[in-house]
């Protein structure tokens, strides 16, 4: 179980955190043989597993971020992974004129200089089914009344596989309510909701990583089909109440 934060780590208790997590990560690879030979790149910032390089099958990149969030301390984890060769199509939603990645797709519903396509979050993406590998949604969500539309549309632009990376104020922080356009409070609880308490028939999630340090909430989610089984309850005990 992961224990929230009640007050934000301090800067200088953030650079020890990414400290112990760089050194924890190399002592991993030092002993667990499945990671050997991958040429992942694991950078943490303010507890923020950032992965980079390349895979040759999904299922190595799936190792490398399942064992990557089980470090203790870690947030979420961040991907832009090569998989065979190919280039990852990694979206930022609401990406204003700062994307995650220089080389991500910015959707934004104002003109700037890093969106490269103008669009209402509220309502349907202008993207193809079955056509991105990551999607950013930062400091979006808690802007929409209802997020569900949008969180819908990730699952259906996301191919298999997919992960949406979601960071958003906790709601026990001033930042949630400092902002007059902030109209949702978020917790990592709402996440629970979004995988297992919307109705039958609603696209389904498995959450891969939740987390809270005190100011913000992340959630890594991966799209599931309607067949799969849903994550066991010895998984959701890591994030949920």
């Amino acid at each position: 179980m992961v224990a929230l934060a009640q007050t934000q780590p301090s800067a200088d208790r953030l650079r020890a955190i990414d400290a112990f997590l760089a050194e924890a990560w190399e002592d991993q690879l030092r002993h667990d043989d499945r990671l050997r030979g991958l040429a992942v790149e694991v950078r943490f910032d303010r507890g923020v597993a950032h992965l980079s390089g390349e895979v040759a099958e999904p299922a190595e990149l799936r190792l490398v971020r399942d064992v990557v969030g089980r470090l203790a301390g870690v947030y979420g984890v961040w991907c832009r992974v090569r998989v065979g060769g190919r280039e990852p199509v990694v979206v930022d939603l609401g990406c204003g004129p700062t994307k995650q990645w220089p080389g991500n797709l910015g959707l934004d519903i104002f003109p700037a200089p890093g969106v490269d396509a103008v669009a209402d979050l509220s309502g349907s993406l202008p993207l193809a089914d079955n056509s991105v590998d990551v999607l950013f949604a930062v400091h979006i969500l808690e802007h929409l009344i209802d997020f569900l539309p949008l969180v819908d549309e990730c699952h259906r632009v996301l191919r298999p596989g997919g992960v949406l990376h979601v960071m958003s104020p906790w709601w026990g922080h001033v930042n949630a309510v400092a902002d007059p356009t902030h109209v949702r409070l978020m917790d990592v609880q709402t996440f629970k909701g979004i995988c297992q308490l919307r109705p039958p028939g609603t696209p389904r999630w498995f959450p891969l990583h939740a987390g809270c340090d005190g100011a913000s909430i992340f959630a890594d989610l991966t799209p599931l089909p309607p067949s799969a089984d849903p994550a066991p309850p010895t998984h959701l005990a890591r994030f949920f109440d």
